[in-house]
């Protein structure tokens, strides 16, 4: 880690490509590394109009295979099935949720279920697995929710201190497919900027590898000067 850290200034931010070429170079594990980032904005999630959620579809995928559940009836099942769905039902799911068999990542239904998946709100919210109509997991278009769901949909939530973080591909893809993900995910959360958010939006942005060190990158090169 000290040779990782070595030549990294901790207070200096990098331009995307340079600090995506540096990630890749420290990623010295025995697995494919997870690359994620980290988003510190200027928002108090304590304040209803201040809340940022959303999905983020990453146009190389997330390197992750998920396990994609739906909440679903008759042909909306048959529909979610043909689509790759990993695990469908209705009231039978929904037992099999509330005695604590989740063998799923992602969580999906369809409008007419939510009276039922309702009251898994203690059991699925908790893991950010409840369905919500915001990110699109609350949905009659399945079909595409689970394709989305297996294609590198990730979803996000800003934390209590104001941060967002997830993952955004593996240390084995190349560097522009690590940027154009990079670039997807900030664009994501800066196109979810709520209204209540004042002054500066995006403070900080830093990339990093599962076993590496955080690594700070220029805001400039990875949104838009209207971001801030």
């Amino acid at each position: 880690m000290l040779a990782a850290r070595s030549e990294i200034d901790p207070n200096t931010s990098y331009p995307i490509e340079d600090a995506v070429d540096m990630l890749k170079a420290r990623a010295k594990a025995k697995f494919d590394e997870t690359i994620e980032i980290a988003m510190n904005l200027g928002v108090d999630p304590k304040h209803a109009d201040q809340l940022v959620r959303g999905v983020c579809v990453l146009p190389n995928g997330s390197g992750r295979t998920a396990r994609v559940a739906v909440f679903a009836r008759g042909a909306k099942a048959e529909e979610a099935t043909a689509a790759g769905a990993d695990v469908v039902g209705a009231e039978e799911l929904v037992q099999e949720v509330q005695g604590g068999t989740i063998n799923f990542d992602r969580c999906i239904a369809t409008p007419d279920m939510m009276a039922l998946v309702g009251r898994l709100g203690k059991v699925l919210g908790p893991r950010g697995l409840m369905p919500n109509p915001r990110v699109g997991t609350v949905t009659m278009d399945v079909g595409e929710a689970v394709k989305a769901a297996k294609g590198g949909a990730v979803e996000f939530r800003v934390e209590k201190a104001g941060i967002i973080h997830g993952g955004i591909g593996k240390a084995s893809f190349t560097k522009e497919a690590l940027v154009e993900n990079i670039r997807a995910y900030v664009d994501a959360v800066v196109k979810a900027k709520p209204t209540g958010a004042k002054g500066t939006y995006v403070k900080k942005i830093s990339i990093t590898s599962t076993m590496g060190p955080g690594i700070r990158v220029e805001g400039s090169s990875v949104m838009s000067e209207a971001a801030n």
